[in-house]
């Protein structure tokens, strides 16, 4: 399990100071209460609401809940009526979820490299998923630590009730050339072939969906270059499928006895190139026809380096991906359809089912939510900077968190634009996030998400929120909001951001900040009040 980070609170006391005098008790689920995952607080953490009224026959595991897939595929196994176990490393992530609270849901906390807390989420389980991918990691280590997770399972799954796997894997050619990320799925598959439980491998290519990261990758590129001088991988065929579909697939494997113990490639109704598939793109935005020049010099890691400067996505995930669309993925015959039929979309309607989820908010999960919560900072030790602004509201402590919650994304940070966009473009050069992953809702926003080059770790509605940067800094920076009534519909919003340096390179960087706290912060204070204002007068 991964830690969250944790600050000074506003009053002396620590966050996890707060967090341990409020711990649920056995067997409770959390409400109204603030966060963070700590090994020593959660061993064997679990919240259930309340007993499952399903058989244990219809109980399942979902390894990377949290990601992108298990996301929305757990309400899909709910509503078909099993009682779902959901496996994080930092289970807050999934508070926020309209099923966390259905009484087929159960929260786990747990760690793929831990076998032991794989073991005890396995009991009782007779199926499960393993949707857990570890693209994130420098270089090609990714491959040596999606290896090892899958040997952990396997070995926690011996002796258990697990009659079922369901792995979701990556389409493409057999043979001596694959790419390493689908050579990765591979060695994954194999080390699941050695379960006691039959396995069934859904091998997809690209995945069209609000939020996916090979989707938004596809959109940044389309959407901002009309000229774009691309690997010769641009007239690479694959076979793009609907997120829907890959859900409707994922949930029908456990309904089709015929699907245990077989690989299976699952694919939309057509195979396009790149090429036209970035065509395809540029019309649904009602762009003018981009102009793609394919040239055969550009490597893995150019191309990576390139779509990290365009789109939100860093090079440590974009190079697998772009090493990826080398090889052809098409699926080789039709037995999944056959066997878990449904209507199949094809890649313009997929596209634009996509693109109007995310123009009116509707998106379910995001690339970006997957991941650990970073560690705790050692606030005890070493030199800590504070900048604390204190702001008087004449609104309610609910409306004041309102306004809180819209900064980021398309709203921006209420003051000082110009700044954060420089920020971010900086921020962008040396291999960070930059302001390029915006937010999911304009609105709303849940522990674990991002916001824009920000991370949720920390929130307690309508009186807090907390913000640890994930942009390039010498050292670890936290910004926080604590809300107090002061009488009827006034409030008191506490601003507080924190540094901790990491050597003299981080002494100069905050002393170089310092002086535009008073303009950035200020400036975001006030424009919190007022929208929180506007909103009650209104």
């Amino acid at each position: 399990m991964q830690r969250s980070s944790a600050g000074l609170g506003a009053r002396g006391t620590t966050r996890r100071e707060r967090l341990i005098e409020s711990d649920p008790p056995p067997g409770s689920k959390p409400e109204g209460k603030r966060w963070s995952t700590s090994q020593d607080r959660f061993p064997q953490l679990s919240w259930p609401t309340m007993p499952s009224a399903c058989p244990a026959s219809q109980r399942v595991l979902v390894t990377g809940a949290t990601g992108y897939i298990g996301g929305r595929l757990i309400p899909r196994l709910i509503e078909a009526g099993y009682a779902v176990r959901c496996l994080a490393r930092s289970p807050q992530k999934l508070l926020g979820r309209s099923w966390s609270q259905d009484p087929n849901v159960e929260i786990v906390a747990g760690d793929l490299q831990d076998v032991g807390s794989l073991r005890a989420a396995l009991d009782g389980c007779r199926h499960a998923y393993y949707l857990v991918h570890s693209m994130e990691a420098a270089g090609s280590a990714y491959r040596d630590q999606d290896r090892m997770l899958a040997r952990n399972f396997v070995d926690a799954a011996r002796g258990s009730d697990l009659q079922r796997l369901i792995y979701l894997g990556g389409l493409g050619e057999t043979g001596e050339n694959l790419s390493e990320h689908l050579t990765s799925r591979r060695e994954v598959e194999a080390e699941l072939q050695k379960a006691q439980a039959a396995l069934t491998v859904l091998r997809a290519a690209m995945i069209i969906g609000s939020g996916s990261a090979s989707f938004e990758i596809l959109r940044y590129l389309v959407e901002r270059l009309p000229i774009m001088v691309t690997p010769r991988w641009v007239m690479t065929e694959c076979q793009p499928i609907a997120v829907a579909n890959v859900l409707h697939y994922l949930t029908q494997c456990l309904r089709t006895p015929e699907t245990a113990g077989r690989t299976l490639d699952v694919g939309g109704s057509e195979v396009v190139t790149y090429k036209k598939l970035m065509q395809i793109m540029a019309e649904a935005r009602g762009l003018r026809r981009r102009i793609i020049i394919p040239v055969p010099v550009l490597t893995p890691r150019l191309s990576s380096l390139w779509i990290h400067f365009v789109t939100p996505l860093s090079h440590r995930i974009a190079r697998p991906l772009a090493e990826g669309l080398r090889n052809r993925v098409v699926c080789r015959d039709d037995d999944a359809a056959r066997l878990m039929p449904q209507k199949l979309s094809g890649v313009r309607d997929s596209i634009e089912h996509a693109l109007g989820n995310a123009e009116q908010a509707q998106v379910e999960t995001s690339w970006a939510d997957a991941g650990p919560i970073p560690g705790d900072p050692d606030w005890a030790g070493g030199t800590t900077f504070t900048d604390r602004r204190v702001q008087h509201i004449a609104a309610s402590p609910a409306e004041v968190f309102r306004a809180v919650c819209r900064i980021g994304g398309g709203h921006g940070w209420y003051a000082a634009g110009w700044l954060w966009r420089l920020r971010g473009f900086m921020d962008q050069l040396v291999g960070g996030p930059g302001l390029r992953r915006g937010r999911k809702n304009p609105e709303k926003v849940g522990y674990g998400e991002a916001l824009d080059f920000w991370r949720v770790t920390g929130i307690e509605p309508p009186r807090y929120l907390e913000l640890r940067a994930e942009m390039k800094l010498p050292g670890v920076a936290l910004l926080s909001f604590e809300i107090e009534s002061a009488g009827a519909n006034e409030s008191v919003l506490i601003q507080t951001a924190r540094f901790k340096p990491r050597g003299l390179l981080g002494l100069a960087y905050w002393a170089a900040v310092l002086p535009l706290h008073g303009y950035v912060f200020r400036g975001m204070l006030t424009g919190i009040r007022k929208s929180a204002e506007a909103r009650r007068s209104s």
